[in-house]
């Protein structure tokens, strides 16, 4: 007599849907690749049919595992929900939130917001996970995090996006070179320049682009880089130029740089939203709506808004 499917088996399976490769979905879900593996044998043991093509270089589902994975994804979201319902029921942020976070803006944003959140609500448990974009939308998706911090635009299926600012985009250069001397920018003036920009798959390389009305082939792109922390002393050595989130810069990142000089653009902004995102059927958008005060404004600032 086979057993009925866990929740961790169809989690197993979400995973393997979206990733496509076993060891990639195993490091997902924090277990080793032969456990994820034993889990899905046992989910297609319990269902009796197979869901996965093995023996490819990537893995393939069946079209009944593409079935289960719809059915999997609506019951896991069925499942939080519920868990997040039975949390929503006690005092206001009394309980644990899985904070998904992008790290353009965790490292500068989050530290002061958290020590005022723990002075205030004791009893708050915030999980924190940094990632890119992509794989946090798709954990929001799959249940294993309630809510996201994001640059926005972002595109987001079924989820609830609240507005909390805008964070302006600041030009850092190596002092001493180009824009040395000047009072006023413009994004124009970005045209041809050497650029060191993060790799692809962060948010932040197109929002830059974006914002500037740029295309790759506007710019000189001479080097990537996985964080801003890695790209400032490269500005500080001439390397080339980049543009800075306002947050990273307030946080102090060119502290330690003292050969980079920042430039603000005149005229139209040139900046980036940031955000909160929560399923639509979330049941603790209260604690969501709280959390977001202490992300906007210091607890002085909003007593004096009130």
């Amino acid at each position: 007599m086979t057993s009925d499917p866990t929740l961790k088996q169809l989690r197993y399976l979400c995973a393997v849907a979206e990733k496509r490769h076993f060891g990639q979905a195993a490091k997902s879900c924090f277990v080793t690749q032969s456990t994820l593996s034993a889990g899905i044998q046992e989910l297609e043991l319990s269902l009796g049919l197979p869901l996965v093509e093995r023996g490819h270089k990537n893995v393939l589902l069946t079209p009944a595992g593409e079935k289960a994975v719809k059915r999997a994804l609506d019951i896991l979201t069925e499942v939080q929900a519920m868990k997040e319902e039975a949390a929503g029921a006690t005092e206001p942020l009394s309980s644990s939130i899985r904070l998904g976070a992008i790290p353009t803006i965790a490292p500068f944003l989050l530290p002061d917001a958290l020590a005022r959140l723990r002075k205030d609500y004791p009893r708050l448990k915030l999980l924190i996970r940094e990632d890119l974009s992509a794989n946090l939308v798709s954990l929001l998706a799959q249940g294993d995090l309630d809510i996201l911090l994001l640059a926005l635009p972002y595109p987001v299926e079924g989820a609830e996006v609240h507005h909390l600012f805008d964070d302006p985009f600041v030009v850092a250069y190596p002092r001493g070179t180009a824009f040395s001397g000047r009072r006023k920018l413009r994004p124009q003036d970005l045209e041809g320049q050497e650029f060191i920009l993060l790799e692809q798959g962060h948010c932040l390389r197109n929002h830059i682009l974006e914002a500037c009305q740029l295309t790759d082939s506007q710019i000189s792109l001479g080097f990537e880089a996985t964080s801003l922390q890695t790209i400032v002393p490269m500005v500080a050595n001439g390397i080339g130029i980049t543009l800075l989130p306002k947050m990273a810069l307030d946080a102090g990142i060119t502290k330690n740089s003292p050969g980079v000089s920042t430039l603000e653009f005149t005229g139209k902004k040139v900046k980036r939203e940031v955000g909160l995102v929560w399923r639509k059927e979330s049941p603790r958008v209260k604690d969501y709506q709280l959390l977001a005060e202490y992300l906007v404004n210091p607890p002085d600032e909003r007593k004096r808004q009130r």
